[in-house]
């Protein structure tokens, strides 16, 4: 199954085409299928026995161990560079319009990048983790504002709230509380579409004269609109575990797992703005 983001849409992992799809990989111990030493490339199982050849597709298979590796890579890189932002661009009434500028540019050249990426045929690391360390500066001034200028705890709360709603959505999926099938998919990707028409829509409100716009930047409107977008995070989090589950169920390259880095890193990032968001609006109306 192939899953989006509510900002860009993202290439489906690609299977083993030897095998039918759906088809679980078993995997083969190298001599055992054969009965005697390989032949061929040790490295590619090119010009050995099916059972070697088997046995070297499986070592370049992704596993849910390359996901967890590159996924913390990834996050890491925008935590990294968060805090860096944090720490050198300064939020106060002398730097404000310089931090803000560069945050600004940063989400600019991240959004660049992740369109980058998802016109891409092929994962590449370079795009995925300057797209994370863009992503991270961005954060990082954003972040600094919100505890600078409305509460200095609402950072942290929105950070426990990622990780809770992650866990939450994480456990629900495990336990098959949420069924992701083609239905569950339709429903997403219908509410993203309208979610993003409402936040363009109310951008350009507010661009051209009407104050508020429509209202989902503030007030009791701005908290519900807020708490949608945490929803959608999660429920593209939950597609977002099915495609990993079906990679590695069908055999994708091992290089691939650098996509599922990449769309667990966007889903994550939207998440946290969606809490900081609320927090920010709940801790403004106090």
């Amino acid at each position: 199954m192939k899953s989006s983001n509510p900002i860009l849409s993202r290439r489906g992992f690609t299977r083993d085409a030897s095998r039918p799809a759906g088809a679980p990989r078993e995997p083969q111990l190298v001599g055992a299928a054969v009965g005697a030493p390989p032949a061929g490339d040790p490295y590619t199982g090119f010009g050995a026995p099916r059972g070697v050849q088997d046995a070297a597709a499986e070592r370049t298979a992704m596993t849910l161990d390359d996901v967890v590796v590159r996924t913390a890579t990834t996050l890491g890189t925008v935590a990294v560079a968060a805090v860096l932002s944090w720490v050198l661009l300064p939020v106060d009434d002398a730097n404000i319009g310089r931090s803000y500028g560069i945050g600004v540019g940063a989400a600019l050249i991240a959004f660049a990048l992740s369109l980058a990426q998802s016109f891409r045929r092929t994962p590449s690391p370079a795009l995925i983790l300057g797209y994370a360390a863009f992503e991270g500066v961005f954060l990082g001034v954003i972040s600094n504002a919100t505890s600078t200028y409305i509460s200095p705890g609402v950072v942290v709360q929105a950070i426990l709230g990622t990780f809770a709603v992650s866990a939450g959505v994480l456990v629900a999926y495990r336990r098959r509380w949420i069924r992701v099938d083609r239905r569950f998919y339709g429903f997403v990707m219908a509410a993203a579409t309208g979610f993003v028409l409402l936040m363009l829509a109310d951008l350009l409100f507010s661009a051209f004269g009407a104050g508020n716009g429509l209202g989902f930047g503030s007030g009791g409107l701005g908290v519900v609109f807020g708490l949608a977008g945490v929803l959608l995070g999660a429920c593209f989090l939950a597609l977002d575990f099915r495609q990993i589950e079906d990679a590695i169920t069908e055999g994708a390259p091992r290089e691939e797992a650098w996509l599922a880095a990449f769309g667990l890193t966007l889903t994550l990032v939207w998440i946290y703005l969606e809490a900081l968001r609320v927090l920010q609006l709940l801790q403004g109306d106090e």
